[in-house]
């Protein structure tokens, strides 16, 4: 006589989806509080483009000059006297002391030469011109 095991049910094998999501969500959730966010302060200008931009990563003094000319240290608008004053001030007893002049494309470039020499006269080594990436 043959006798023939039973055959026993196959056990379907299931992957834990509630884990699997959990981790997605949480790993979504780790990235999006650990990215930078950039944000400008200051007013609106529109910066002129080049495609070899790059961003700036140290701490640095910003100096915006609008559409007509004047100069803004953060939002408060300052004469160009009273920006060497206060330029001297915050450079004072910095190493490599470096000016971010980010000066509307429609500016003409008298006014923002004139920026960047109250600057350069008031103790800053080096001046970057800001502009945005353009492709």
């Amino acid at each position: 006589m043959l006798v023939h095991p039973k055959r026993r049910a196959r056990i379907k094998v299931q992957a834990p989806l509630t884990a699997l999501i959990d981790i997605v969500f949480l790993l979504l959730i780790y990235f999006l509080l650990t990215t930078n966010f950039m944000v400008d302060e200051g007013i609106k200008i529109k910066l002129p483009q080049a495609k070899a931009s790059a961003p700036q990563t140290e701490k640095v003094i910003t100096v915006y000059v609008d559409r007509e000319g004047r100069a803004f240290l953060g939002t408060q608008e300052v004469s160009l006297a009273r920006l060497f004053d206060r330029l001297k001030a915050m450079i004072e007893g910095r190493e490599n002391k470096l000016v971010v002049i980010r000066a509307d494309r429609a500016v003409a470039l008298n006014k923002a030469v004139k920026v960047m020499d109250v600057a350069k006269s008031a103790g800053a080594e080096r001046l970057c011109l800001a502009t945005e990436k353009g492709f």
